[in-house]
């Protein structure tokens, strides 16, 4: 079985920054095609922050584009999010995601995260 385990979350200050990491866990995981974080705030519906390909390609949300980074180490199968200048408006639940999980034996369409919250505020 898989898992996904992040951490880094917690309180900044407007204009801070903070660093998500997510690991995912098993045995015998041969690849996984993307990983990223979405997020979700009180009484919103889950949105994308931002997600990265096995072959580097990247997707960002308008919201936080040039403000957050996404990388991943995939020989550790790990995806990382960098995230900059933040703002009130950036508190939520950040979920880590993985999707096309290949272990032997099995194949995973989409695997989340417990997620973790990042609050901003003064």
């Amino acid at each position: 079985q898989v898992q996904l385990v992040e951490s880094g979350g917690g309180l900044v200050q407007p204009g801070g920054s903070l660093t998500l990491s997510c690991a995912a866990s098993g045995r015998s995981i041969f690849s996984i095609y993307i990983m990223g974080w979405y997020r979700q705030a009180p009484g919103k519906q889950r949105e994308l922050v931002a997600t990265m390909a096995y072959g580097g390609t990247t997707d960002y949300g308008d919201s936080v584009k040039g403000r957050f980074t996404v990388s991943r180490d995939n020989a550790k199968n790990t995806v990382y999010l960098q995230m900059n200048s933040l703002k009130p408006e950036d508190t939520a639940v950040y979920y880590c995601n993985a999707q096309s999980v290949v272990t032997t034996p099995t194949r995973y369409d989409e695997l989340w995260g417990q997620g973790t919250q990042v609050t901003v505020s003064s």
